[in-house]
Order: C-alpha cells, then structure tokens, then sequence
C-alpha cells in the first residue's frame, strides 16, 4: 500500500502534465513518501515541501539523505501555521495529497490563501478530498473532515481561485482495495479566469 500511494502521486502529477523544470509545492510532505520519486524526477531546486510536523520533516530529511538527493537541494519548510510562511517563488504544481481533509476550516482558508498567492499563471493544485457531511473523526491528533463540494468551490472562490472535480482517486488509479481511501474524490483547482 505505502508503494502504491508513493507512485500514485508521481504517476498522477506526469500524466497532469508535471516537467523536471517546473516548480512544484508539496504541501504535507511528512517523511516525503511522494516527496523522494518527485524530488528525483525534477530538476535542482525545483522541489518545495511544507510540514506542519518538524519532528515529521527531520525523518524526511534522513529519507532525504538516505537516497542520496541533498545535491537536488530541495527547500523543506517545517511550517505549523502556513499563514506566517513567507516563500518569494510561483509554482506550477501544488500538491496535497491526503492533507486538506485534516485541516479544521481556518487552517483550509489559510492554505488556499497560500496557494491562491503562490501559484503561477497557467499553474494548477491537485488535492484529494472526502466529499460528504459525515461527523468529524480524529487520525494522529488531525481532525478528520469531510465537506461538501461546495465549501470547497466556496472556499477556492473567496481566494480567486476555481474548482472543478476530476472524480474518484480510484477512477485516476488509485486502488488500494480500502472505500474509504479508493472513493476520495480529487480536485483540480487554478486561478479564476
């Protein structure tokens, strides 16, 4: 499973059209489980992660070393509240796999605030989400938090930003065997025209 999500996001982000010299932000990287194969696939410098987790971050950073890509010299943020991170770059791709869902609504608005400010003219945001109106659950001390579509196009709007619903994660090939994983559904989010 720790594979198939690992080359799910790689494979995802090249058939969307992801190139070695694009920028690309990487928002919740962890311990870079997708961070690795795209930090190997794009050019120097290229890669830019955000944790909200250090002590999540420093084990990526041995994950990092441990593969022999520090010379590909990837920023790696450690970044509790995203609104109070300051990045000088425009990206082509960001990318939240398995992350906005454990987000409470402020620090949702933060990031889409975030990404509403950083992304590049032509760039676009992947992120997977839980559609729906279920109670609240709990995942490693994140909340568990599924909304409606509409929050979310609601939410994008409030930050010049549109939303269009790309399907099922297992539609795009993403077969883990487990509903709840397979039926998250992935979002395609770019500036409002």
């Amino acid at each position: 499973m720790w594979k198939m999500k690992r080359d799910f996001q790689i494979d995802f982000l090249k058939i969307s059209g992801l190139q070695p010299d694009h920028h690309l932000l990487d928002i919740g990287c962890g311990t870079l489980r997708g961070g690795i194969p795209l930090i190997a696939y794009l050019d120097e410098g290229r890669y830019f992660g955000i944790e909200a987790r250090a002590e999540v971050l420093d084990e990526g950073r041995k994950e990092l070393r441990e593969n022999g890509l520090e010379y590909k010299n990837p920023s790696l943020f450690a970044a509790p509240d995203i609104s109070a991170l300051a990045i000088e770059q425009e990206f082509d791709f960001a990318w939240a796999f398995s992350v906005l869902f454990h987000m409470k609504d402020e620090v949702l608005i933060d990031t889409l605030r975030f990404v509403g400010e950083h992304l590049g003219g032509g760039g676009v945001f992947y992120a997977n989400v839980i559609i729906g109106e279920e109670e609240e659950g709990e995942w490693q001390g994140f909340p568990v938090v599924s909304r409606t579509i509409e929050s979310y196009r609601a939410a994008c709007a409030d930050n010049g930003l549109s939303v269009s619903v790309l399907g099922s994660l297992e539609k795009l090939g993403h077969v883990s065997h487990e509903e709840s994983h397979d039926s998250q559904t992935m979002l395609r989010v770019t500036r409002s025209q």
